[in-house]
Formats: structure tokens, C-alpha cells, sequence
């Protein structure tokens, strides 16, 4: 399974896993705000932008975190050749995300750890035909149960298969194919999301279909003359997504008393100027904590638990250092290498 060179870097990956960190972080404000998992009903009818970040934002992203997780999980598991790696890198999450929940009960992290080694881990034994029939019969049965968190064994595994099929390899080949399939999603994302305003038991479906929409218009645009505009907006995001994700509940935090009033009471917008705020200083301190260095502090802390022993001799393995394990990439259509550098999401 070891690869004899690391692999080059799909950028479009860091692109969409930046993009969906922005997401992920306007549906969880209120949630870390009040440092709870997710918000009860207040019983009071939504307001126009509350019904828009439902039908655009809550749910849409964390099954694109989802989906990377996957691909990065077996992505790495070509790069380390052995399944203690994979052990070692999974409990070191599970860790992190105990942690963070003595923050925010509503973290992710464990529950990612926690499906990453009872649905994950032992997928490595499986050859990826099954992976990918078992990828589609976990996603069905998740919406069958209600959907929610349950898809993201489904995503990890279709993540997968994904890899294992090639298609990371090619998601830089062609704009026709993401065309299509975004185009095919659309209509049932409109159906969908118009049907859950009645019905929350399409809310799930209505979110994958959205999600499906998101990566293939994006890997659209990375196609066109915007790839270097997006690189430069969402790159660095995407790349320290698992040091962001955790400092954005620091943030959060830190910005309340000064917001005042309660969480659940916040309008949209002050909920979106928040986000703004974060984002704005994770963006800045991501890049420039990328120009001197290859990963972020989480991200480097991640490593050192997955290859302690790399780690205290020295050795750079910097192409396994991002939040899914995806290594150096190239920037999609221009053929040029790009140095190498999630954020996860309960709601988003």
C-alpha cells in the first residue's frame, strides 16, 4: 500500500474543505454560543433569513466534511502502508475532541474518531466494490432512520471508495463531469429544500443534495479563470481546518459578552457578522502561518501523535499534515505545484 512518492496535491480539496469551513462555522455560532449541541425549537415562527439558512446552510457542509474525511482517511492509508497509523490518528482525534467538548458539547470530533474506527478502520480489509455497495447502504439507511449525524458513516465510507475508484485523481480533469452531476442534483435540492419548510424528515436529503451542489460548482469554478481567487480566499482555511475548527469556539466565546443579549436571540445577521469577524482573523493568521510553515499547530500536534516516532527523528512527512490526510496538490488547470498545508462541523 505505501506510495513510493507523496502524492501530488488536489487543490481543489483544500478549496471546497475552506468554503465549507465558512458554512460550517454560520450554523454553529448560536450552538457554541450557548455551548450546547444543537439549539431547541423556541416554538416562534422562522423569520425569512432564519428559513434561508436552513434551505442554504444547516446541514449542507458537514457532509462535505464528511466526504473528505473519508477520502483523506484512505488517502493517508496509501501514504503510511499500515492501519496502526490509522489507530494512532483516530484516538489522537478522539482525544482532541474530548477535549473541545469540555468547551462546546456539541464537538464533532469524537464522533468522527468514533466512526472512523468502527466503520473506517475495518473497511481497510474490505476490497472497494463492497466499500462502495456498503457507502450507498449506510446513507439509506441513515435517511430511513431520520437522518442527521447517522449519514456520516456513509459519507466516510463513499469518501472512500471515491479514492479507491480514482476520482481525486481526476477531479481536476474535466469541468463536464461536476456540470452534470451538480446540474442532476439541483433538482432534487430545490425539491427537497422547498418540501422540508413543511417536513423535517427531508432536511437530511434536502442537505446531502445541497451538498452534492456545492463541491461540483466549485470544482466547476476551479476550472475557469476564479481558481486562483479561490485558492488564495479558501486555500488556507481548508488547509489548518482542524486548528481552525477548534479556535473558532475560542472565538465564538471570547466575541458573546461583547455581542451581549442571549444566543437564541441573535438575528442573522449579527450571527453572519460574527462568523465574518472569525473568519476573517482565522484567514489572516492561517496565511500567514503558512508561509513559514506547512501545516498548522493542531494539525502539526495531529502528526506528532499519528508518527511519534517520524516525528522525534525529524523526518518530514509533511504531505499527511492537513485534517484528512491529503497530501501536496496541484492547482486545478494550471498545472502548477502548490505547497502543501475541515473544519468539522456538527450542524453545518
Amino acid at each position: 500500500m505505501s506510495r513510493l512518492s507523496p502524492r501530488p496535491r488536489i487543490v481543489a480539496l483544500d478549496v471546497i474543505r475552506g468554503f465549507a469551513l465558512c458554512g460550517i462555522l454560520v450554523a454553529n455560532v448560536r450552538p457554541i454560543a450557548t455551548t450546547v449541541g444543537l439549539l431547541p425549537p423556541d416554538g416562534g415562527p422562522p423569520t425569512t433569513a432564519d428559513l434561508w439558512l436552513g434551505l442554504l446552510v444547516d446541514h449542507r457542509f458537514f457532509p462535505i466534511f464528511s466526504l473528505l474525511f473519508g477520502m483523506g482517511f484512505w488517502l493517508l492509508y496509501e501514504s503510511a502502508g499500515t492501519r496502526v497509523v490509522l489507530a494512532r490518528r483516530l484516538l489522537a482525534l478522539l482525544v482532541l475532541g474530548l477535549a473541545h467538548r469540555l468547551l462546546w458539547n456539541g464537538d464533532v470530533l469524537t464522533i468522527y474518531a468514533a466512526a472512523g474506527l468502527v466503520v473506517l478502520l475495518p473497511s481497510t480489509w474490505l476490497p472497494r466494490r463492497v466499500v462502495a455497495v456498503a457507502s450507498v447502504a449506510a446513507l439509506g439507511l441513515a435517511l430511513f432512520l431520520g437522518g442527521g449525524i447517522l449519514v456520516v458513516p456513509g459519507l466516510f465510507l463513499l469518501g472512500s471508495a471515491l479514492v479507491r475508484y480514482g476520482v481525486a485523481d481526476r477531479l481536476d480533469a474535466s469541468a463536464r463531469v461536476p456540470a452534470i452531476v451538480g446540474g442532476v442534483a439541483l433538482v432534487p435540492a430545490v425539491v427537497l429544500g422547498y418540501l422540508q419548510a413543511s417536513d423535517v424528515r427531508f432536511f437530511t436529503a434536502a442537505g446531502l443534495a445541497t451538498a452534492v451542489v456545492y463541491v461540483c460548482l466549485f470544482l466547476v469554478l476551479l476550472r475557469g479563470p476564479l481558481r486562483r481567487f479561490l485558492y488564495a480566499l479558501f486555500a488556507p482555511l481548508g488547509r489548518m481546518a482542524l486548528t481552525d475548527y477548534l479556535t473558532a469556539t475560542l472565538l465564538v466565546l471570547a466575541l458573546r459578552p461583547l455581542v451581549g443579549g442571549t444566543a437564541e436571540d441573535w438575528s442573522t445577521a449579527t450571527v453572519l457578522g460574527i462568523a465574518a469577524a472569525v473568519l476573517s482573523v482565522q484567514w489572516v493568521w492561517s496565511t500567514l502561518w503558512l508561509r513559514r510553515f506547512r501545516q498548522g499547530p493542531v494539525e502539526y500536534v495531529w502528526r506528532l501523535a499519528t508518527y511519534p516516532r517520524r516525528a522525534r527523528h525529524g523526518i518530514d512527512r509533511s504531505h499527511e499534515g492537513s485534517v484528512e490526510g491529503v497530501a501536496a496538490e496541484r492547482v486545478a488547470g494550471t498545472g502548477a505545484d502548490v505547497p502543501r498545508g475541515g473544519r468539522l462541523g456538527h450542524r453545518g
